[in-house]
Order: structure tokens, then C-alpha cells, then sequence
């Protein structure tokens, strides 16, 4: 298994993504550590996988707080020992132009997809080094590589975040500490899900007229990001470091 005795710790755990990563990690072997914000989702989704047989260990909090990206961290050095692999996969999208932007959605965007991927590798990577290396994994997103329209928060933090990706890559290759960035377009999840439902339009009908727009026939499913981010985490993208590597099913951000 390619990440047998591994320990990874796992942001956004409940969510769709992360859903398939804490279930990938786990049955290939590795000790998971994950995270999101509800206590009972992260109770409900580690009692669902022991009953497949695969056991985590999970910390709710909430990661716009310093003290708790930190926490998460010396958890899994507490737990596991040390920290092999940082998967940072939390993320929230606030939607609107400048003007329909307000201070919360802005600076919410910047603490969860951003500043809290700071405080989190800042507290990793000091493990890694101990260790000798490992892996870290950001989902930063295709739009923030291409900017798309009414979506100026999420645009500028997934931005900072592919750049935040490509220095500490170039920074800390030679610690053995591989740095890559996942760049999703549209993906099959709740929260894709819920901003149809918030402007009144049916979701499912959504998603299938969004597939008609990409050449591979369907927006991507949360385990299709997966398998990315697990092969760029896994000893298969050994000299992969500092990239930011898009999976769009060739779908621009504009067509």
C-alpha cells in the first residue's frame, strides 16, 4: 500500500473531496488525521469508516483560528508520531463581484483558504525535516491560476495559494519536502451543489449541463481530485515539487 504507517493529517475532511481522501488514505494504509469544523459530522463520517474497517482519528475546530491549525499538527505528532503528509484540502467559495463582496466574505476567504494553509505547513514542516521529508498537498483551483467572473475572494485567495504552493516548494526541495498544488475546475460536491440551491436552481439539472461544457463529458467527481492528490502525496510523484497541476478534463475556465 502506498502509504503504509504514513501519517497524514487531512483538512476539510467532511466535506466531498475530503470524504474520498480520508477514505483513499485509509485503506491504503496510512494513520489519517482529519479535520472540519463540526464535531458530530466528524464523529458520523469516523463511525461510518470503522464500520468498513478503517480507522481515524479526527479534530474539529475551526481553521480561520491559529491556535487550532497548530493544534491539528501537534495532534498528529501526539497520535502518530511526526506528520509524513499535509493534505490541505478545506475551502470555502464566497461568490460576487467587488461590490457584492463584503469584509467578512473577504477576509474569510483569505483565513480559510489561505492563512490557515500558512499556520498549518509553518507547524508541518519543521516534522518533515525532523523525518528527513514528505508531502504536501493545497487544492488551490483552476480558477485561481484563471481568474473567472464573480468570484473575486475565492479567485485571489486560490491564487495566493498556487503562489504560497510554488515558494515553499522551491523553498523546502532541498529538505526532502515535496510541495505541489491540486487545481480542480468544477467538481461534483455539496458545496457546488448548495450555490445552485442558493440561487434557485436545480441541482442536478446544474451539474448535467455543466458536463455538456467539458470535453471529457462530466465535471470531475470528488474521487477523481482524489486519486491527483494522492499520487502527487505518494512516492510515484517523487520528483514532482512546486507545481500546480490542473485537472479540468480540459474544460478552460471560460467555454
Amino acid at each position: 500500500m502506498r502509504f503504509d504507517d504514513k501519517s497524514v493529517v487531512i483538512t476539510g475532511g467532511v466535506g466531498g473531496i475530503g470524504q474520498a481522501l480520508v477514505e483513499l488514505f485509509a485503506v491504503e494504509g496510512a494513520n489519517v488525521l482529519f479535520s472540519d469544523r463540526s464535531e458530530e459530522d466528524c464523529g458520523d463520517l469516523s463511525e461510518a469508516l470503522k464500520r468498513k474497517g478503517l480507522d481515524t482519528h479526527y479534530l474539529a475546530g475551526d481553521l480561520r483560528q491559529k491556535n487550532y491549525c497548530e493544534a491539528l499538527i501537534a495532534e498528529a505528532v501526539l497520535t502518530y508520531g511526526g506528520v509524513d503528509i499535509l493534505i490541505n484540502n478545506a475551502g470555502i467559495i464566497p461568490r460576487g463581484n467587488i461590490l457584492d463582496t463584503t469584509d467578512d466574505m473577504w477576509f474569510s476567504a483569505l483565513d480559510v483558504n489561505l492563512t490557515a494553509v500558512f499556520y498549518l505547513c509553518r507547524a508541518a514542516i519543521p516534522q518533515m525535516q525532523k523525518a528527513g521529508g514528505g508531502a504536501i498537498v493545497n487544492t488551490s483551483s483552476t480558477w485561481g491560476i484563471y481568474p473567472g467572473p464573480g468570484h473575486i475572494a475565492y479567485c485571489t485567495s486560490k491564487a495566493a495559494l498556487a503562489a504560497l504552493t510554488k515558494s515553499l516548494g522551491r523553498d523546502h526541495a532541498p529538505d526532502g519536502i515535496r510541495v505541489n498544488a491540486v487545481c480542480p475546475n468544477e467538481v461534483n460536491t455539496p458545496m457546488l451543489r448548495s450555490g445552485f440551491i442558493a440561487r434557485g436552481i436545480d441541482p442536478n439539472n446544474a451539474i448535467e449541463e455543466l458536463g455538456k461544457t467539458v470535453p471529457l463529458g462530466h465535471i470531475a467527481e470528488p474521487a477523481e481530485i482524489a486519486d491527483v492528490i494522492a499520487f502527487l502525496a505518494s512516492n510515484d510523484a517523487r520528483y514532482v515539487c512546486g507545481e500546480t497541476v490542473e485537472v479540468s478534463g480540459a474544460k478552460p475556465v471560460y467555454g
